[in-house]
């Protein structure tokens, strides 16, 4: 999916009725469009660069106005992409823009693809592949705290640190390839007695840092979490009060909720995208069955589990085996129906709720709810995340390059130890180094960038 010379057009603005909508333009020759169906209110000798203009926007077929808008032409390489780039900025509605968009089609644009704007930047050199990626968390942020993590490595922040440790190891490297070419001279600078203390100093240990702070992207990306539990235990009218509505389906039918019902919320400043599921049981018909089987998928899945536990039954087998199911995730038990009579310990296997952390509630009157809320947080947050903290927070394919890379420093320490010849050290180093290239782009292959840059909306 790499970008080429067109000119791509798209809607850059959600379609709907609106106060505003732009369409955009880039590429060489998307000035000359502009010029065909765009006539200024004031005559216009030279359109100066990034300068908003005012006038009618033509229908070239039949001369005719299509609306009124605001036309900037802004000159490469002062742009997005690097390149021409002009933005039409018309009253907002489906019909309207979708009409203006057709207009740039048929003098010549293209439509863009999924985040083929984005793509030019990269390609063009104007961001790299972590700023790229982090134009797409910043629209996605589901909490404040993400929307600062993802402006940060939009500025380049997370890249600078990449960048930092590619230079050293780059040093490093050369004091291997020096010792190559002029082993009888000493020109490996120490290598033999400093580089396994330095490589762990400053790649090794700044980089298992970092993989470590990947649990800031719960801020960015949201905390998976999943209410579970046996039928008509009150998993939808939990799930309805700590929405504030009506948004599941609540009967006293056993197997009301076949499907996953999934909905965001943020809870003490935390985003959590919270899913109501089918209640676990045995003997469910074949709909029902299908309904379990995907909430045992969203289960293995899950960041977090919120176990629904009734009261006001004592403790079945069915609740014990969900709670195998879960412990070796972070749940909390949620012991509802406080406002009926208790029985819960008139079951079986009641020590085991002393493994998870409890809170009692009423997911029917709202009793215990605040106390709910503040569980959540303390579970999901832990004692070692710092809501504060302004270190990046690498995404999932930032992790993975961050491993390989430390698994290759690790073995360049390794054959350093085993005064192995420095030709092989010199490969771990190299292996290494193209791990940390891959996180800004410049060693990626083509069908992880088109992997990227899929996920951008149009217009993007």
């Amino acid at each position: 999916m790499f970008a080429d010379q067109d000119i791509i057009a798209a809607i850059a603005t959600p379609i709907g009725q609106a106060g505003i909508g732009i369409v955009r333009m880039s590429g060489p020759g998307c000035f000359s469009i502009a010029r065909k169906i765009f006539r200024p209110r004031n005559p216009v000798s030279a359109f100066k660069s990034h300068c908003l203009y005012l006038g009618q926007l033509l229908d070239p077929c039949s001369n005719n106005a299509v609306d009124e808008v605001l036309v900037t032409l802004m000159k490469a390489p002062r742009t997005y992409t690097r390149e021409d780039v002009v933005e039409i900025h018309s009253h907002s509605g489906y019909i309207l823009l979708s009409k203006i968009l057709d207009i740039l089609l048929s003098q010549g644009a293209r439509l863009a693809r999924p985040g083929e704007f984005t793509l030019r930047a990269f390609l063009n050199g104007r961001i790299d592949l972590t700023q790229a990626e982090a134009v797409m968390d910043l629209i996605n942020s589901r909490s404040e705290r993400g929307l600062v993590l993802a402006s940060r490595q939009v500025r380049g922040e997370f890249r600078e640190e990449i960048e930092t440790l590619k230079q050293k190891a780059v040093r490093i490297l050369a004091q291997a390839e020096a010792g190559i070419d002029f082993p009888e001279t000493g020109a490996d600078g120490g290598l033999r007695e400093r580089g396994p203390e330095e490589i762990e100093r400053d790649l090794v240990e700044p980089m298992e840092a970092l993989i470590a702070s990947s649990e800031g992207r719960i801020w960015v990306d949201g905390v998976s979490t999943v209410i579970a539990g046996r039928v008509n235990v009150g998993k939808s009218s939990l799930l309805n009060r700590l929405l504030n509505e009506q948004r599941a389906i609540v009967t006293a039918i056993p197997g009301t909720t076949r499907d996953v019902i999934e909905s965001s919320l943020c809870i003490e400043g935390i985003p959590i995208r919270l899913m109501d599921t089918a209640g676990l049981r045995s003997g469910a018909d074949e709909v029902e069955q299908m309904g379990i089987a995907l909430t045992r998928k969203k289960l293995s899945e899950a960041d977090f589990v919120l176990v629904v536990i009734d009261r006001s039954r004592p403790l079945d087998p069915e609740d014990l085996g969900i709670m195998q199911e879960v412990q070796e995730k972070p749940t909390l038990l949620v012991i509802n129906k406080v406002d009926l009579p208790a029985r819960l310990h008139e079951g079986v296997g009641t020590d085991v709720l002393s493994r998870f952390p409890c809170i009692e509630i009423s997911a029917l009157t709202g009793q215990g709810l605040d106390d709910l809320k503040k569980a959540i947080q303390k579970a999901v947050l832990g004692a070692n995340l710092d809501a504060t903290s302004g270190q990046a927070a690498p995404n999932a394919r930032h992790r993975h390059a961050l491993g390989r890379a430390v698994g290759f420093f690790r073995a360049a320490v390794l054959r350093i130890k085993e005064d192995a010849p420095l030709e092989i050290v010199a490969l771990e180093l190299s292996s290494g180094l193209e791990s940390l290239g891959e996180i800004t782009g410049e060693t990626t292959a083509e069908d992880v960038l088109d992997s990227i840059f899929s996920q951008f909306c149009l217009g993007k």
